[in-house]
């Protein structure tokens, strides 16, 4: 019998994809691993997950892994998008940078 570690799920208007029935999502998973994290330290940083789950998990991704990239990259430039937005939207936020330029300015 085949097991599925990867649910894809509609969150919003965006697609997401977490392992098994746990609210860690794939990206996690990918994103540790890629930075050359063992499954045994990817469990150590999710406890939710399992062993197994975490071995699935980049299995799914092997198997799927132009799909899954391209997801990534798409939740990246969604991700600076919205940043940029909220900055963008954000008087205190600016205020904040220009303090922080000033204190940098000074610290040089």
């Amino acid at each position: 019998m085949s097991k599925s570690y990867v649910i894809n799920e509609r969150v919003g208007e965006r697609e997401a994809y977490r392992i098994g029935s746990s609210r860690v999502s794939l990206d996690s998973v990918v994103y540790s691993w890629q930075q050359g994290d063992s499954p045994e330290t990817i469990v150590e940083n999710f406890p939710a997950l399992t062993l197994e789950e975490v071995y699935g998990a980049i299995a799914f991704y092997l198997a799927n892994q132009e799909l899954i990239d391209t997801y990534l990259h798409l939740g990246e430039e969604q991700t600076l998008a919205d940043r940029a937005f909220w900055r963008s939207r954000d008087d205190l936020h600016r205020k904040l940078w220009r303090l922080r330029q000033e204190r940098r300015r000074q610290v040089v």
